[in-house]
């Protein structure tokens, strides 16, 4: 079975992470969620706590498939200052595992020159911060190991997406059927 981390961060945006983490888990993908702060809970943008797996220090990232980051402000500005998530994000790159962002999320990838070279996509006002992409408009958008997407109206496309590229384009369609996602 494949193995996500979601990494979790004060300020993010909250249905951008759960709606990802729902419909994988609903594909019978492990989503480990994950709090990068010194407590097992984070609180959303939006004031909506979410109590996580585990914290940061209990999970190692080399044990994924796969690595998450939601988006939201300032989530994503507490991403980039985790340490972990950088060292995480740059082992997963070097071994050509997975990684997939949301919204502002990506600019985390930008800033660590993990998008050079490739399309992405983000929210808008964020394309500056994808140091080295080729920035696209698509709601999705996979190139190599990486998927990105544009914002919380694509979270559930992007969710789709990984269930393609983790399992496969049949149990994609089988969740998007059973979600009434037309």
């Amino acid at each position: 079975m494949a193995k996500v981390i979601a990494y979790m961060a004060n300020g993010l945006e909250e249905v951008e992470c759960l709606a990802v983490v729902d419909v994988l888990r609903r594909a019978g993908i492990e989503v480990v969620m994950t709090s990068i702060h010194e407590q097992c809970e984070v609180e959303g943008s939006h004031g909506i706590r979410i109590r996580t797996d585990v914290c940061a220090d209990q999970v190692n990232g080399a044990e994924a498939d796969m690595i998450f980051l939601p988006g939201g402000m300032p989530g994503t500005a507490n991403l980039k200052g985790s340490s972990i998530v950088a060292d995480a994000l740059k082992q997963a790159a070097k071994a050509g595992r997975r990684i997939a962002a949301i919204c502002a999320a990506p600019s985390v990838l930008g800033e660590l020159h993990l998008l050079e070279g490739r399309k992405a996509t983000c929210y808008p006002g964020w394309e500056n911060s994808l140091y080295g992409a080729m920035h696209v408009t698509d709601g999705v958008i996979t190139d190599g190991n990486i998927t990105t997407a544009r914002g919380l109206g694509y979270a559930i496309d992007l969710g789709l997406e990984l269930i393609r590229l983790l399992i496969s384009e049949e149990k994609s369609l089988e969740i998007r059927k059973s979600i009434q996602r037309d």
